[in-house]
């Protein structure tokens, strides 16, 4: 019987998370904070999302319709943000990227569709019907949360504590909630051997 390759979890993550980390190294690095170092880390940004994409196709042989999804809106948004020299858009990005994953969610949820599963991808082997519905439930209440934490972020903090907020608060967060999760998903048929890769593979955009 042919042996189903796992996916590289920490590949994975680098592909999520580098492009937020290159958003915020250039924006540190470019100079003293104002809209053209915005500006400069806007388009590293939509650089470094391309090229995870591409890392995702050529190594990775899949790229996740969440990351996908980010893309797109992160290009989007990136270019309002450099077009008319306005950060609000790129903070407004993960609003509506979180806003889309919860609703979504909780949208299949209401059709007993475990819809992260499409999300995800094959990170949760041996994860019951059961189990993936509690995880779906669990992250589109969490993705809300999330969304409501950025607007009074991108409302009461400065562009620079902001991102440093998305950047190591966010993707702190949102480690320590996947973690939070493996008790229940063990209980619901997890292979045990797949819990670092699932918690490597935490969505972060």
């Amino acid at each position: 019987m042919k042996e189903t390759k796992r996916p590289n979890g920490a590949l994975t993550f680098a592909v999520d998370f580098g492009p937020l980390l290159i958003f915020f190294l250039t924006y540190k690095l470019a100079g003293p904070g104002g809209i053209t170092e915005t500006i400069i880390a806007t388009i590293a940004f939509m650089v470094a999302i391309v090229i995870a994409i591409a890392v995702g196709l050529l190594v990775l042989r899949r790229v996740s319709p969440m990351t996908w999804i980010s893309a797109i809106l992160i290009l989007g948004f990136g270019g309002l943000t450099i077009y008319l020299r306005d950060p609000k858009f790129i903070q407004l990005t993960p609003t509506i990227i979180y806003l889309l994953f919860g609703g979504g969610l909780l949208a299949g949820m209401a059709r007993r569709k475990a819809v992260l599963r499409w999300l995800f991808g094959p990170i949760f082997p041996g994860l019951t019907e059961s189990g993936w519905l509690k995880l779906t439930r669990n992250w589109a209440l969490f993705f809300l949360f999330l969304a409501g934490v950025n607007e009074i972020m991108r409302a009461t903090l400065s562009f620079d504590t902001w991102l440093t907020m998305k950047v190591w608060g966010v993707t702190i967060g949102c480690l320590v909630f996947a973690a939070a999760n493996m008790p229940m998903l063990l209980r619901n048929g997890l292979d045990s051997e797949a819990e670092v890769d699932s918690i490597e593979r935490t969505p972060v955009e």
